[in-house]
């Protein structure tokens, strides 16, 4: 967001060549496509730009990410699929030898791209890995941790094996509800043994220079909804971003956030992708965003306008709190500000 002074609205697509979006909670929450995102994706395509689809999900290939995709209406081939097993694979090239063995905690979707990479797989800590690799899946249990937790339990100081995660998300959405994602299976095994592991998803840079790479952008937009990997990984990778309030973060999340995780632009759904995003203009302790207007009165968050559109009294609140160089905790922050209606569209 630009804050200070007023610009002409254009929308946050203008001047972008290729649109790189999560998948969970962007695309779909479980099999089922979330409402616009499909139809707004390929009017994208349609009006020129690439896409590309970054998932930190480890647990399908990116053919099965595809056809699914497909499935819901998207034009996708694997290619235009970035997977977080692929990023693992392009960090474990640097750190250990060629056609070593791995050991592999995660399912067919890490399984498969460690062997593309000409990697041995092995599921027993019994054969000597030269590195653990860990991944998410539905069948990820205490047996697969325990070997990754024996294969690591020398520290890396000592001469210990690398140990690379695909990511650390702590959830994951499913169409029943917010699930553990794989950052509580790898919590469990640093419990274990008392180390970090490496990260190749997000927010960590190596997914997204695969990302870049591969659809040759020169100007990406990544679009997410989680502010703790897909924005905070987005500014790590130097490209704007785009919040989506269809999955995981809320507003009062989008209010407190720190700055290494703001979004240059927050949307309801994907349909405000193409519509010019309102200015952002402060004057003195008032800041507004459309016809929401919010003023900061001490420790008070006050609205003096809430406008037509809860979306600009959101990106208001957020504006005036992020520009004052004050956290969240030190307003006095009303209800209105942080409504959620943003679920049911």
């Amino acid at each position: 967001m630009i804050f200070g002074r007023s610009k002409p609205a254009s929308t946050p697509l203008e001047g972008i060549d290729v649109v790189l979006t999560d998948l969970d909670g962007v695309v779909y929450a479980g099999p089922g496509a979330l409402p616009h995102a499909v139809d707004s994706l390929n009017r994208a395509a349609d009006e020129g730009r690439r896409l590309g689809y970054i998932t930190n999900n480890a647990s399908r290939t990116d053919a099965s990410v595809a056809e699914h995709l497909t499935s819901l209406g998207l034009r996708v081939a694997p290619d235009d699929v970035v997977t977080s097993p692929q990023a693992a694979m392009r960090l474990l090239r640097d750190l250990v030898p060629a056609g070593s063995t791995l050991l592999v905690v995660g399912g067919e979707g890490l399984v498969v791209e460690v062997e593309k990479a000409g990697f041995v797989v092995t599921r027993s800590a019994e054969d000597s890995p030269a590195a653990v690799v860990q991944g998410f899946a539905p069948e990820v249990g205490w047996k697969q941790l325990a070997e990754a937790a024996y294969a690591l339990a020398t520290p890396p100081e000592d001469g210990g094996i690398p140990w690379v995660a695909t990511n650390t998300d702590w959830t994951i959405p499913q169409a029943r509800g917010i699930a553990p994602g794989n950052g509580t299976l790898v919590s469990a095994v640093h419990t274990a043994v008392g180390r970090l592991a490496t990260v190749a998803g997000k927010p960590e840079r190596p997914i997204f220079d695969v990302a870049v790479a591969r659809t040759g952008a020169k100007a990406p937009l990544f679009i997410g909804d989680r502010l703790d990997t897909d924005i905070q990984g987005a500014r790590t990778a130097g490209m704007p971003s785009v919040l989506v309030l269809t999955g995981i973060d809320r507003p009062k999340q989008v209010l407190a956030a720190p700055p290494n995780q703001r979004p240059d632009f927050i949307v309801a759904d994907l349909r405000e992708l193409f519509e010019p995003y309102p200015a952002t203009v402060v004057k003195g302790e008032r800041t507004r965003v459309g016809d929401a207007i919010v003023e900061i009165d001490g420790v008070d968050l006050r609205i003096v306008s809430a406008g037509d559109r809860q979306i600009d009294l959101l990106r208001a609140g957020a504006a005036a709190i992020w520009n004052s160089g004050r956290a969240i905790f030190g307003f006095r922050v009303p209800e209105q500000l942080y409504a959620d209606p943003f679920r049911a569209r």
